[in-house]
């Protein structure tokens, strides 16, 4: 055998070794058979954040530097008025839009994650309005949420938004980088995912800090880093998040209520400077992550894949990647993952978003100066009884 050969071997082996060192990371899988054309839906956007569906047809995008777009299908945008102030400086801006339970036809509540404040005290705030699809302007504006302390600085807001089951909403709630410590503080909202009603007020029931002196009452689970993905399981009902790590340690976690997540108890990462950020990757006390991403693809949007346009890929979960530039599809088997397929790399582009739409397409953002909503759908519509039909979300 010569050196090279033997050399080639050593490699081999000790990739395998520092791989099994660290929690599982499931192997690359090739996709079931999906045949998919992309279609541009809308272009020229500054940084498009979240897109939400309009029950009449249409979309709901925001840029992060403020703006709230309704876009129809043939890419005409509109501006929606009525939008609170927002700050807007490096990562700070407008976050997610969602459309409340409530919203019926042309008109209801939708709700918005943004940062408020200015450079020297800001945070993530949370407030709805009820939107009007004919006059395309919002009334009824009430800020629901704030979250405290405010402090300096423009980075890690979280910011995404899911209503639950049982009509609660969830708001993921970085630890804002240079405060990481207080994300195991239950006194700050810094590092945390928060539980409220539509309303503002706390939920009468499943608030494990409710009657805990000194802590937020809102406080659902801690210790988490930037979660800036979070989806409703349709199967479970249970909700899901996943977080940037720094170098290294991107997280998926199924949120239980009262839970630690680690951060910066426990990491997957390291600073990046290169240093530890823990000695610990695990700890007594700490739910650990299903999954994690080391290196580091820089998650950023989430869905349950639930429609019929392609298959075989319901059930999957979808993942936005920045840094990694393409969409992750993560196959599951209950709460274990059981492989994994990049998507859509040869586009070279930055994923914000993605959404399982109402007609079974796959929705994208993605994140650049002249950023796009693109859509995934399948080359033939699938058939029953050989007749075309219109594809539902289950």
């Amino acid at each position: 055998m010569g050196y090279i050969s033997v050399m080639r071997i050593l490699v081999l082996a000790l990739m395998f070794l520092s791989t099994n060192a660290l929690a599982q990371t499931p192997k690359i899988v090739r996709s079931e058979k999906a045949d998919f054309t992309i279609r541009t839906i809308a272009e020229n956007l500054e940084h498009p954040w979240s897109v939400a569906f309009l029950p009449l047809g249409g979309y709901l995008v925001t840029e992060r530097e403020g703006k709230l777009w309704h876009i129809t299908d043939d890419g005409t945008k509109e501006e929606v008025a009525g939008l609170p102030k927002i700050y807007a400086a490096g990562q700070a801006g407008l976050f997610d839009v969602i459309t409340g339970p409530d919203f019926k036809a042309e008109s209801g509540y939708i709700y918005w994650a943004y940062a408020a404040g200015d450079s020297s005290a800001n945070n993530t705030e949370v407030a709805r309005g009820k939107y009007d699809t004919r006059t395309n302007k919002l009334s009824d504006i009430k800020v629901i949420f704030k979250a405290m302390p405010k402090v300096e600085g423009d980075n890690h807001y979280g910011g995404r938004l899911a209503f639950a089951n049982d009509g609660s909403l969830y708001i993921t709630l970085g630890e804002r980088f240079d405060y990481r410590d207080e994300a195991q503080n239950l006194k700050s909202d810094l590092g945390k995912v928060v539980r409220i009603m539509p309303d503002g007020t706390m939920p009468l029931s499943g608030s494990p800090f409710l009657h805990k002196l000194g802590a937020d009452k809102e406080i659902f689970t801690y210790g988490h880093r930037n979660a800036q993905g979070i989806a409703l399981n349709p199967y479970s009902g249970k909700m899901w998040i996943h977080e940037h790590g720094p170098r290294g340690g991107d997280e998926i976690n199924v949120l239980a209520s009262g839970k630690n997540y680690g951060w910066p108890l426990t990491s997957y990462g390291v600073n990046y400077t290169g240093t530890k950020v823990s000695d610990e990757q695990t700890r007594e006390g700490v739910t650990p992550p299903i999954l994690h991403w080391t290196p580091s693809i820089a998650p950023s949007g989430m869905t349950f894949y639930t429609g019929r346009a392609f298959p075989g890929w319901r059930g999957n979960l979808f993942v936005g990647a920045l840094a990694g530039t393409h969409l992750r599809r993560v196959v599951l088997n209950g709460e274990k993952v059981d492989g994994q397929e990049e998507l859509l790399g040869d586009l070279g582009a930055r994923i914000r978003d993605v959404r399982t739409g109402p007609d079974g397409g796959l929705y994208l953002l993605t994140d650049d100066s002249e950023g796009k909503l693109l859509k995934l759908e399948p080359i033939q519509a699938p058939t029953v009884s050989g007749e075309t039909r219109e594809e539902k979300t289950k």
